[in-house]
């Protein structure tokens, strides 16, 4: 599978009254062509942002800052505005968490769909309303063309995040980057929308990052995945791997929430990570889980722990050397 994505030493910082908070920092991570990553963590620890830095849609006083950050060869950390923008909705598209904020409620579905295939294509628009047809029923809505001439308040929440996905594929893209694509719906359609992002997903030959905080989304689709916490990533590898062997007691933690059928009583108290995720502004001491971490020692509260390799597509952030031999 060839490279599509290389993200290397990526930071966030977003200046705030208080200092400079540090909401992305020294992330790192590849993704290859038919490959699905998934960035999974809490909410407020950075994976929204880390996808709208790649995107360079970032909020104005947001400052990005990437030792590499290249995509399909191009150099993203040094690319203009116009660069971006024929990038964006062409090679590389984002599905954001809430259809109804990212569908404009004064436009019908169609036109919302064609726009950006005529910008980046410069086709006629009978043959960008075609390839909307097309792909709305590839997403498995019926009475495709029917569906051109309503607008989004008229769909239901299901058939929005459809609209959305087709939305993304309408040029092609070899990058998706799905934000919480899942959130706002009920457990069965959840389940259908992961099923045709998988499905889609190896169809199309696309790089797929998704970006959830339900391990349970990750186990059914993702190949490889990054625990996030605090701005950082605390621990990397194929999603078997870290759901038999979780390494990192954050991801540890996490994994202790999932009830599991078969082995958790009816009743039971659920499992939960106890203490607050710290606000990361000023400087920063000190492994930023300690508080929370049940295996601290009197050295976390001093050194920053780096992300280690401890094998083949598999790395650690923790002070904790016996850790990485569990």
């Amino acid at each position: 599978m060839g490279l599509i994505l290389e993200v290397g030493g990526l930071h966030v910082d977003l200046p705030l009254p208080a200092g400079r908070l540090q909401a992305v920092r020294n992330v790192s991570f590849e993704v290859s062509q038919g490959e699905t990553l998934s960035l999974v963590g809490e909410s407020g620890c950075g994976k929204s942002l880390t996808a709208l830095a790649l995107m360079d849609l970032l909020p104005p006083r947001a400052v990005r800052r990437a030792g590499r950050l290249v995509f399909e060869g191009c150099n993203l950390s040094g690319a203009a505005e116009d660069t971006m923008a024929q990038l964006r909705g062409d090679r590389m598209a984002m599905i954001f968490q809430e259809p109804m904020t990212s569908l404009n409620p004064c436009y019908t579905i169609g036109n919302q769909l064609v726009e950006a295939y005529l910008q980046h294509r410069r086709a006629p628009e009978r043959e960008a309303r075609e390839r909307a047809v097309f792909l709305l029923e590839k997403v498995g809505i019926t009475a495709a063309g029917s569906r051109l001439k309503q607008f989004p308040h008229q769909l239901s929440g299901g058939l929005r995040q459809r609209i959305m996905i087709a939305m993304g594929l309408m040029c092609g893209p070899s990058l998706i980057i799905a934000d919480e694509p899942t959130t706002a719906l009920d457990v069965t359609i959840q389940a259908q929308i992961l099923a045709l992002l998988a499905d889609l997903q190896r169809e199309f030959r696309m790089g797929l990052i998704l970006i959830t905080h339900d391990l349970g989304v990750v186990a059914r689709v993702a190949h490889r995945l990054c625990v996030m916490y605090c701005g950082q990533v605390v621990e990397t590898g194929t999603t078997q791997e870290v759901f038999d062997r979780p390494l990192h007691p954050y991801t540890q933690g996490l994994l202790r929430c999932i009830p599991v059928p078969g082995k958790v009583e009816p009743g039971s108290e659920l499992g939960s990570i106890p203490g607050l995720v710290p606000t990361p502004i000023g400087v920063l001491k000190g492994c930023t889980f300690r508080n929370r971490c049940p295996k601290r020692r009197p050295e976390c509260n001093v050194e920053d722990p780096h992300l280690r390799e401890i094998g083949p597509n598999r790395a650690l952030r923790c002070l904790d050397t016996s850790a990485s031999a569990a």
